[in-house]
């Protein structure tokens, strides 16, 4: 029977989603040994997307095929109980054999969280990036909306495997909230290595009056990785949905 599960993890101490001969420990090596503490055999997960060291999800999707005699709430119990703290499985339903978790995902979500204040608070900063002055909310919306639509992000990331950057985002927006809490959201088909990161460092010299609405559009269409602003720090971002056609 293939499975399928909501995934939802603190990705600060690990080397990222996918599995890696040198660097370990992995969100997918953490779930394949607690499948392999259940079944009593290896088995290996598919997921969604390859989220890098430091990020964290709340909605990261994964498939495996097991033989198992109980329940889908009987199995995602045992392994919730098998997997670290901070690691979970939010949800877990029987699949169709073909599904895929990345090939048949139509739409990925993410946010990025940022404290703006000019005093740190300890207590956020394993999962906020934390800036010091104010940001220009309204030109950052104003750039973040020439996101939107089919472009080659190549200034913003490099595809994780073949040669197409090209990308369609549906939603971006800069949220804030009253604690000084600012959220970047953005949805799109799929997205290229580090391009949020690099989307959001890009956004924060907007909303700094070091770069215009305009020129980032201009640095957008110029499909130049060197035009791209600082890479935000790994910790502020999270997966947080997948969505398919069911």
């Amino acid at each position: 029977m293939r499975y399928r599960a909501v995934l939802a993890y603190d990705g600060g101490a690990y080397h990222g989603f996918q599995r890696q001969a040198n660097a370990e420990p992995t969100i997918q090596s953490a779930v394949e040994e607690a499948l392999a503490e259940i079944a009593r055999s290896a088995i290996t997960i598919i997921g969604a997307g390859r989220t890098d060291a430091g990020v964290h999800a709340t909605g990261q999707v994964i498939a495996f095929d097991m033989v198992w005699r109980h329940t889908p709430a009987d199995l995602q119990n045992a392994l919730n109980a098998a997997l670290p703290d901070d690691i979970a499985i939010r949800a877990l339903s029987e699949a169709a054999p073909d599904f895929h978790p990345r090939f048949d995902a139509l739409r990925r979500s993410y946010e990025y969280q940022l404290y703006v204040s000019p005093v740190r608070d300890p207590l956020r900063r394993l999962y906020v990036w934390h800036r010091i002055g104010t940001l220009d909310v309204i030109a950052i919306r104003q750039a973040a909306d020439g996101l939107m639509g089919e472009h080659d992000f190549s200034t913003f990331g490099v595809p994780p495997q073949g040669d197409n950057p090209v990308r369609t985002v549906y939603t971006a927006d800069w949220i804030v909230g009253h604690d000084d809490r600012h959220t970047f959201t953005i949805t799109a088909n799929a997205f290229l290595y580090r391009m949020v990161r690099s989307i959001v460092g890009t956004l924060v010299q907007v909303g700094q009056g070091r770069v215009t609405a305009r020129e980032f559009r201009e640095i957008l269409a110029s499909c130049d990785r060197s035009q791209s602003g600082p890479v935000a720090p790994a910790h502020g971002l999270t997966l947080t949905s997948v969505e398919y056609a069911d």
